[in-house]
Formats: structure tokens, C-alpha cells, sequence
């Protein structure tokens, strides 16, 4: 099990911190990599419309594969993050319906 651990820690995305940046409405993570990530609160389940006091108090997964607002009951993947996952299907749909409409 160690091992596996190991195995994920060197090949999978980790965060080293996060943090919310109100100028710009995001979530910005600092990988252990040395790159960083951001997304818009908008497009995440259950942080949409979030204030920005709860949006600030994000923790970090032990493991660093994952991010936890307590207040919202929020919590997502890193990985799923990273491949543009930002909630359920049903969420996902929405989002790409929205950004569709918003386009035209």
C-alpha cells in the first residue's frame, strides 16, 4: 500500500496549497510540480455564488489530491480538476450550455 502511495505521490497531480483569489473570483492551486492551476468559481458545483469569506477556507487533502470547503460541502478531485471536471454530469451539461448560449 505504501508503495502504491508512493507510485501516485510521484505521478499524480498534488496540490501544494490553495487559495482563493477574490480580485479575480478564482481558485488557484499550487501543485507540488511547481505548476499552478486556476478555475473560476462560477463553473464549480457548489461553489458558484459562494461568499467570498466561505470561499477562503479552502483546506487541502492530506494526500494533497483534493480540495474541501467545509462550509459549502464541497469537495473536489485535483486530477478531476485538472481534466476540466467541475462537478456532476448533470452540473457539467449546464455549464456547457451556458458558455454555448453566452457565445452566440
Amino acid at each position: 500500500a505504501r508503495e502504491a502511495v508512493a507510485i501516485a505521490n510521484a505521478i499524480e497531480p498534488r496540490a501544494k496549497s490553495a487559495y482563493y483569489d477574490s480580485d479575480g473570483d478564482r481558485i488557484v492551486i499550487n501543485l507540488k510540480s511547481g505548476a499552478t492551476f486556476s478555475f473560476p468559481t462560477e463553473i464549480a458545483q457548489g461553489l458558484a455564488g459562494a461568499s467570498p469569506e466561505d470561499l477562503a477556507e479552502v483546506e487541502i487533502t492530506p494526500s494533497g489530491d483534493g480540495l474541501h470547503w467545509e462550509k459549502l460541502d464541497a469537495d473536489f478531485s485535483v486530477p478531476a480538476l485538472l481534466a476540466g471536471v467541475f462537478g456532476t454530469k448533470a452540473w457539467m451539461e449546464q455549464i456547457k450550455l451556458k458558455q454555448t448560449s453566452e457565445a452566440r
